[in-house]
């Protein structure tokens, strides 16, 4: 539907509701024979009138007997002098006038609200994109931290946007879009800004979602308009984020594809926008997304969004900075130290570590301290990654008892295994949703590659509490479920995707929904589909991960059952004082056994 047809429709449907409303005003017809006075007179004479009603300018009555036509109502008008006629003029102007206005006021008043509201029904094409300059921006390279490599890209747009006539000196082109690709709270959408403010240029930011309405031709509408604004003020940026909301690749059944005729118009105006305006005019367009997997492949083609920026977690260094950045805001003890923080930090985003030190502010705060300690940092940790405390939340003994039992499974299992993440805390305090105990393991360093003994220890640690309830009760419980989940996960990702079953061999049966390609090629989709693989493998495949699962479980049983007093004694222990340290956890079962030498590897000696 056009923007005319929809004002078309707009005034016909005021039409039929002022009619409506002077049909309701000015009362209904009814089926009575409108006669003349004199007739009227005339068969009040003959005694036929039942009854009569009179007012200012009628007289309404029935009859006795039928008229000709076959009604008995009638309706006459009163014979009034002059002077009674002028003055019942101005009641009737106001039972028209009076009603139209009041309609028209109350729809001016609704139409004013949505106007507010949402944008206006009769702007209804026009571009909700909020220009931002750099007076209002404030912000920075200086205020993003922990993603050096992605600002190290954007400051070529910087400088770009600066002096656009340097950089065309020897016939190259800037890129018309940068498509910053991660996780949520990885901070794109601030580093857009970012750019924005060391390049003091107009700054035109938008969701993708915004674009997308109920009406066919809006969304695209929109696009036009949006860049009508930001050409009239190049150099310019021009921010688009949550694209996957505008972008979602057509043609592809399901939720992964763009759904709707409305979107589709929407995702090919904005491509025919991208073809359509010079680099060199000083219009860049940046855009953010969490799920590149299922963007229209002609939106990352070259000659629209020409490069990809990855703005990944931040590493341990990246931590570091980000939060020495939002540290500058509050108020630190002396040992406070940001390397150790970070350290218990491992895969916070940006957005994480600012929550991080927001929640640490509030715990001193709540017990009325002058500043924020590392003990506020690592309780707000906890708080982050288990849950609330939840200690009115009162157990029966015996399901006490087997917590406490099934979290010291699991410390004393790490504790057990060479090379597993250090083991912060274990508590049996409900936490959370569900959970009646946690234990707390952090990462001494960040990995990105484990080999398969590393997968098997660390199945072997979400096993514990399970094989603990095995060898002390020798039953089963509900409280592994979780556990079962991701040791069941671990282990077909083993099998499936990383080709670590002798038996299945070096064969990835699935991919990951979530992973793209990146290079020289566009970011590709990789649609999820029906497996690649017949019922027989599909069996081999459930075996093997049943195999792995029931290997690991047994092997973590006789684990504890050669430690079975250090169980006891730790188990007994934190029955007592409800939540373990890691001294206190290393006194009870010593030091973790040091990782094994490779074979062919030496050490060295002094």
């Amino acid at each position: 539907m056009t923007k005319q047809n929809f004002n078309i429709w707009y005034w016909v449907a005021a039409l039929f509701a002022l009619l409506a409303v002077q049909y309701a005003v000015t009362g209904v017809v009814r089926p009575v024979a409108t006669i003349p006075y004199s007739q009227f007179r005339q068969l009040l004479n003959e005694g036929k009138v039942a009854e009569v009603g009179v007012s200012d300018r009628y007289l309404e009555g029935t009859l006795k007997e039928p008229l000709p036509s076959g009604q008995t109502r009638f309706s006459t008008t009163r014979v009034e002098p002059p002077d009674q006629v002028e003055s019942n003029l101005l009641p009737l102007l106001l039972s028209w006038i009076v009603p139209m206005l009041l309609f028209l006021g109350v729809w001016f008043f609704l139409a004013r609200r949505l106007d507010g509201a949402q944008g206006g029904l009769m702007q209804i094409g026009k571009s909700k994109a909020k220009v931002y300059v750099e007076a209002n921006t404030g912000v920075t390279f200086a205020d993003v931290a922990g993603v050096d490599e992605a600002k190290d890209e954007l400051r070529e747009i910087v400088d770009f946007l600066k002096d656009p006539e340097r950089y065309g000196r020897l016939g190259g082109r800037m890129p018309k879009g940068v498509l910053l690709v991660g996780p949520p709270g990885t901070g794109k959408t601030l580093l857009a800004r970012a750019v924005a403010g060391e390049a003091k240029v107009p700054f035109f930011s938008i969701s993708g979602s915004e674009f997308v309405e109920m009406f066919v031709g809006v969304g695209a509408a929109r696009v036009r308009d949006l860049f009508e604004q930001a050409r009239a003020k190049a150099p310019a940026i021009i921010f688009i984020d949550e694209l996957d909301a505008l972008g979602r690749a057509r043609g592809i059944p399901g939720p992964m594809g763009g759904g709707h005729q409305e979107a589709e118009q929407t995702l090919n105006q904005l491509l025919t926008e991208m073809d359509g305006f010079d680099s060199r005019s000083g219009l860049v367009i940046l855009a953010a997304t969490n799920r590149p997997e299922i963007l229209d492949p002609a939106l990352l083609r070259a000659g629209r969004f020409d490069r990809q920026v990855l703005v990944d977690r931040p590493d341990k260094k990246g931590r570091v900075d980000i939060l020495k950045v939002h540290m500058r805001k509050v108020k630190l003890g002396p040992d406070v130290d940001p390397e150790r923080v970070a350290a218990l930090t491992p895969g916070f985003t940006g957005a994480d570590l600012a929550n991080l030190v927001n929640e640490a502010a509030l715990l001193a705060t709540r017990r009325g301290a002058d500043a924020i300690t590392m003990d506020d940092f690592s309780n707000a940790v906890e708080r982050i990654v288990a849950g609330l405390e939840k200690r009115n939340r009162l157990l029966i003994p015996k399901e006490r008892e087997v917590v406490a039992y099934h979290e010291m499974g699991h410390a004393l299992v790490a504790l057990s295994l060479p090379g597993t993440d250090t083991v912060h805390k274990v508590s049996i305090i409900p936490r959370g949703i569900g959970a009646l105990g946690y234990t707390v393991q952090l990462p001494t360093e960040d990995r990105f590659l484990m080999t398969r003994e590393e997968l098997e220890r660390k199945m072997m640690v979400m096993l514990g509490g399970r094989a603990a309830e095995l060898v002390v009760f020798n039953h089963l419980s509900t409280g592994a479920a979780n556990d079962l989940q991701q040791v069941t996960d671990t282990a077909r990702a083993m099998v499936t995707r990383y080709g670590m079953s002798e038996r299945l061999g070096n064969v990835a049966y699935e991919r990951d929904p979530r992973t793209f390609l990146a290079g020289p090629a566009p970011l590709a989709p990789s649609w999820p589909r029906g497996r690649d693989y017949g019922e027989t493998t599909a069996d081999a495949i459930d075996a093997e991960v049943r195999a792995i699962v029931d290997g690991t479980l047994e092997r973590t049983v006789a684990l504890l059952r050669e430690r079975r007093d250090v169980l006891e004694r730790g188990a007994r222990r934190l029955l007592e004082k409800e939540t373990l340290d890691e001294a206190e956890l290393l006194e009870i079962a010593g030091p973790p056994p040091a990782e094994p030498v490779p074979a062919g590897h030496a050490l060295a000696a002094n």
